[in-house]
């Protein structure tokens, strides 16, 4: 057996502690690239959740409304309760709105006397479609895909959002008629 010298030694150690650096590194990387392999069994990354009775959320008015994060976890407590707002544009037409701001995720209010959305951060507003009005924010608010099943408003939660349609365009409009 050949005796090692300092230098080959420490070597074989700094090899050994990278491969195992790499090897800690690669594993948030590997679970990701397959998580929607690992996803596609679990219950809930693609379910539709009840908002209510579509009762609850009158004609022409913006409500906010909750839903439980349908792949909670018992720990997760009142945190697993995401807040959002509905809005019923007519006799079956909604849009719902993740509360975040579309700029850095702040939880927007509705004032409905002036007929915006506000974000308390940095001064993004949006239209009541959810179309940006100004601010940072660059593109509207996220919408939540609907249907109303049985008399029930339900969104698809679980998914990343994107965008709604009504969000996309950025089209020049009156100043409100504040009261």
């Amino acid at each position: 057996m050949s005796d090692l010298s300092r230098r080959q030694m420490f070597m074989k150690i700094a090899t050994l502690f990278n491969g195992v650096v790499g090897a800690l590194l690669a594993i948030p990387i590997v679970r990701y690239v397959l998580s929607p392999v690992t996803r596609a069994g679990k219950p809930g990354y693609e379910s539709w959740i009840s908002l209510g009775s579509i009762d609850q959320f009158p004609s022409g008015e913006t409500r906010l409304a909750t839903y439980r994060n349908p792949v909670a976890q018992v720990s997760d407590g009142e945190t697993a309760d995401i807040p959002c707002w509905v809005r019923h544009v007519d006799d079956s037409t909604f849009q719902v709105f993740a509360i975040n701001c579309a700029h850095l995720g702040c939880p927007v209010r509705w004032f409905p006397q002036s007929g915006l959305f506000m974000c308390p951060c940095h001064g993004g507003a949006y239209y009541s479609d959810g179309s940006r009005a100004s601010g940072p924010p660059e593109r509207g608010l996220f919408e939540y895909p609907f249907k109303i099943l049985d008399g029930k408003l339900q969104i698809q939660a679980g998914e990343l959002l994107t965008p709604g349609p009504s969000a996309s365009t950025n089209s020049k409009r009156p100043p409100c008629a504040c009261a």
